[in-house]
């Protein structure tokens, strides 16, 4: 089956105001649905084709744009209410179907399981492109915009509580915060679950090293330190940019490093027992990596 032909018969689906409830329906899909090229070069290659061999979800799920969020001056970031069955583990991406757009998007998501569970609601925040999504988003989306996304990815973080402890070090650039920042949201949802055990759960510690050009473009810094404030001893970051050009807040500074290279080198240093993963953009596709 082609994308333009599930696709239709997935955006006739759609039948709810936000916020999400029962009234939406999926469509299952089985792998043939993924269509495929011969490209010269990988990249070429569109989202469909950069990740033919990665695990999908079989159901295409419809879903609303219930907000818009101006990230930054080049990002957007879209919160989109989805059918109750839904889900996805904390690093995953989404196949993006726009009705009328023949490419197919693919995006992280950049917040955790945990607000799906509680509000129904998943977000993508993507980076302005001439690439039909990402232009489409930036461009043409509005709040009532209807879509239709696949869940997939084989890199994700999903602990249980009796796993032994986890440390982790997430390492990030620009727009590739997204899956990092949806790992780092879910550890914070994990250890509150800790606090309210008294301590019998989830023993994680993450620490983020994040960099961008400045501080306008160091995505969701607000919520990163907020989550470090909350678990000093558990969450930590080193934010970094590169080319700020004016004076950084205050209640920013003593999170910012501006020194060349230092991003690198500091992430690093002592962190060799931690369980690594980083995160960096292509055109369409914000990629995630497992922990292990």
């Amino acid at each position: 089956m082609s994308t333009p032909c599930f696709l239709s018969s997935a955006a006739r689906s759609f039948s709810l105001p936000c916020p999400a409830a029962g009234l939406l329906r999926c469509r299952l899909l089985g792998p043939c649905s993924v269509t495929r090229r011969n490209m010269s070069s990988k990249s070429q290659m569109d989202h469909l084709e950069r990740t033919a061999n990665n695990y999908r979800q079989n159901a295409l799920y419809p879903a609303q744009v219930c907000g818009i969020i101006n990230e930054s001056e080049t990002v957007k970031r879209l919160r989109l209410a989805v059918h109750p069955d839904f889900s996805f583990k904390a690093g995953q991406w989404v196949d993006f179907f726009i009705p009328n757009v023949e490419k197919v998007g693919g995006f992280s998501m950049c917040s955790s399981p945990g607000l799906l569970q509680r509000e129904g609601i998943v977000e993508l925040a993507v980076k302005y492109a001439k690439h039909p999504p990402a232009h489409w988003i930036h461009t043409m989306c509005t709040v009532g915009s209807r879509v239709a996304m696949r869940v997939g990815g084989d890199f994700f973080f999903h602990p249980t509580p009796s796993d032994p402890t986890v440390h982790l070090l997430l390492v990030a650039g620009g727009v590739g915060i997204n899956p990092l920042y949806s790992i780092l949201l879910h550890s914070t949802d994990l250890l509150r679950l800790n606090r309210a055990s008294g301590g019998r759960d989830y023993n994680i510690s993450a620490h983020l090293c994040y960099s961008a050009k400045n501080t306008q473009e160091l995505l969701f810094k607000s919520s990163i330190i907020e989550a470090c404030r909350e678990f000093p001893d558990k969450i930590s970051c080193d934010l970094h940019v590169t080319q700020q050009s004016i004076d950084v807040d205050s209640h920013l500074q003593p999170f910012i490093n501006q020194r060349p290279g230092a991003a690198g080198a500091e992430c690093v240093h002592d962190e060799g027992r931690r369980n690594g993963q980083t995160g960096g953009r292509r055109p369409g596709q914000n990629p995630a990596r497992r922990v292990p």
